[in-house]
């Protein structure tokens, strides 16, 4: 057993950990039954069989486990304790002063400011970057980094039926919210400068669309390149959803993941060096992040990306699958609510995983498929299906819907989100410029985006495209992708001994 391995199964061991607290859920004192029984069960394994080297690393692994639990209960009690969640449902007025910590998010007749709290009542806060979420008027405009003196009624965020709003922002570390309070401006430019220019330069593409895009084109540009989907219609979202693409609709680690596949694809299809091609590809990357406002989400899914470039730049795909690892427990240990309730994450991770275990299969699988060095077909759609099976379950989990020509859906879309990415950029940085490059350019970026429309319209009309389900219970994940790990496990094997064979 090597180093390496070793150092996996104690990696997955903290995910398991996590995974089991966070399905499990957190109840003041159950840290005793399920940390204790594993903490003497790990011990005894390291000291009474240290001589057998499997039951140490066994004894360790339930011992990594352990933390895990550990730590992902440590963040609940975190979130029960903190001094802002308190205040929640007591039907009287707060008076806090906090900064606009992100973006704005503007509506047609509301805006949505993330506050951190610095100030509760007169006194300074307690709690760490306590957030609040505040619901107010479209008009006056507030901005990142505005200082706020805010005074309304706090409330813990809401359950709607088929969508836990409080777990969702749960995961950003906001428990609370306010609506409709009063306001009072008290200061500007306490945010980060570097934000600040990249949230202004967003806004400014925006605005620069608006002018040449109308709807629905309009909110699939913005929900394509910024994933923000407030400007998409309610029919628009069950059609995603129905089609199995509602994944283009957010900066999620699967469309970053193979758009920097493509990327790398198409700059060594272009006779660039694999160097070359390989630091061209991330800056691309960087470079979009930024522009998009560097999200928290992005930057995740960016991370995940620029690690799946290195592993094909390094030529060693399977090993570096335990780099991914390393990086998503990092990320776990930072948030280990990641795990249950960002679904960004989980398409990060497992989109990469699909892609790094299933392509050389489906590569195999599509070999009568050309592959020109300009747009590389087979390598596109191996790359496509790859990271769509690995996605499956937890697209069906999160959206209540089996989309079964999915696939087909997806192979006509998402080898084209790179090429279009690049188009829909250069036509919003050309419009900034000057209104005539913009108005020029609008015609084939509409012309792209109707294409992306009339497939998903047309596959959401055949009445067997989706089955929906209701409540899919979280056990049917695990099962899905122990089936599934199992099945990689016998093409691996198989395509080993083809090798040997040949």
């Amino acid at each position: 057993m090597t180093k390496s391995k070793i150092f996996l199964y104690f990696c997955l061991s903290f995910v398991g950990g996590i995974f089991i607290s966070s399905m499990l859920g957190f109840l003041p004192g159950s840290e005793v039954c399920l940390l204790l029984p594993g903490l003497i069960l790990g011990l005894i394994l390291i000291s009474v069989l240290w001589k057998y080297k499997k039951s140490v690393v066994i004894g360790f692994s339930v011992l990594f486990l352990v933390l895990g639990i550990w730590r992902h209960q440590q963040v609940e009690l975190g979130i029960i304790n903190n001094e802002l969640r308190k205040y929640n449902d007591l039907n009287q007025d707060i008076a806090l002063i906090g900064i606009v910590s992100n973006e704005p998010d503007i509506k047609e007749k509301s805006i949505k400011l993330t506050v951190k709290v610095e100030n509760i009542k007169g006194k300074p806060s307690a709690s760490y970057g306590a957030r609040v979420l505040v619901t107010t008027n479209r008009y006056p405009g507030y901005r990142y980094g505005d200082k706020l003196r805010i005074t309304g009624k706090l409330k813990t965020p809401p359950v709607f039926e088929g969508f836990n709003y409080k777990n969702y922002l749960k995961k950003d570390g906001i428990y609370s919210i306010m609506d409709w309070p009063e306001i009072e401006l008290i200061g500007q430019n306490f945010g980060n400068p570097v934000m600040k220019i990249l949230f202004s330069f967003k806004n400014k593409f925006k605005e620069t669309a608006i002018k040449f895009i109308s709807p629905p084109q309009e909110g699939i540009l913005e929900a394509l390149v910024f994933g923000d989907e407030e400007n998409i219609s309610k029919e628009w979202k069950n059609k995603l959803n129905f089609t199995g693409t509602r994944h283009i609709a957010a900066v999620s680690g699967m469309n970053i993941t193979i758009i920097a596949s493509l990327l790398l694809s198409l700059a060594l299809g272009l006779s660039l060096w694999r160097q070359q091609a390989f630091y061209l590809s991330i800056f691309l990357l960087i470079l979009y992040i930024l522009m998009i406002g560097a999200p928290a989400s992005a930057i995740r899914a960016g991370i995940m990306g620029g690690l799946f470039l290195l592993a094909q730049h390094l030529g060693r795909m399977n090993i570096s699958s335990r780099t991914i690892i390393f990086a998503a427990v990092l990320m776990l240990v930072k948030n280990p609510l990641l795990l249950k309730f960002d679904v960004g994450f989980q398409l990060s991770f497992l989109a990469m995983m699909g892609i790094i275990y299933l392509q050389p299969f489906f590569s195999d699988f599509l070999k009568k498929i050309p592959n020109p060095k300009i747009f590389p077909l087979k390598t596109t759609l191996s790359t496509t299906l790859s990271a769509q099976v690995f996605t499956l379950p937890i697209l069906v989990y999160n959206f209540g819907y089996i989309p079964l020509i999915s696939p087909i859906a997806n192979i006509l879309i998402v080898p084209f989100l790179a090429p279009i990415t690049i188009l829909i950029f250069i036509f919003g940085l050309s419009g900034m410029i000057f209104w005539g490059f913009g108005l020029i350019l609008s015609w084939p970026t509409w012309f792209c985006l109707t294409y992306i429309i009339k497939i998903i319209d047309w596959f959401s009309q055949i009445a067997w495209v989706s089955q929906g389900l209701e409540n899919v219970h979280w056990i049917f994940l695990p099962i899905s992708y122990l089936i599934l790990g199992l099945i990689t496990w016998r093409l691996q094997k198989s395509q080993k001994l083809k090798f040997l064979n040949y």
